[in-house]
């Protein structure tokens, strides 16, 4: 079996095996920064089909409204998930201009 090694962030690593049907986290523990890019990186490994599907491609973008975009692209949308995320974590929410 072959392995792909993806570097992420602080010496995190994903192991995997070529045809995808393996995968690893090595190194040291992801924090809330890096889990959800590490997590998606294993998914588009491990299930490349599905991921490319319409039906996981609307399901991943309602988890992540930001899926598969840049916020430093849009305005609104760097709005909508800051509004969004200090909804939920009951902070006071400014508008970026």
């Amino acid at each position: 079996m072959r392995k792909k090694v993806v570097c992420c962030k602080f010496g995190t690593e994903v192991v995997s095996a070529e045809d995808g049907s393996l995968a690893a986290l090595l190194g040291a523990s992801p924090g809330a920064s890096t889990s959800v890019d590490i997590m998606i990186t294993v998914l588009k490994k491990c299930f490349p089909e599905k991921m490319a599907s319409a039906e996981w491609q609307t399901r991943m973008k309602e988890m992540i409204p930001s899926y598969d975009q840049q916020l430093s692209d849009s305005k609104a949308l760097t709005n909508k998930v800051r509004k969004a995320n200090s909804t939920t974590l009951g902070l006071k929410y400014f508008t970026i201009d």
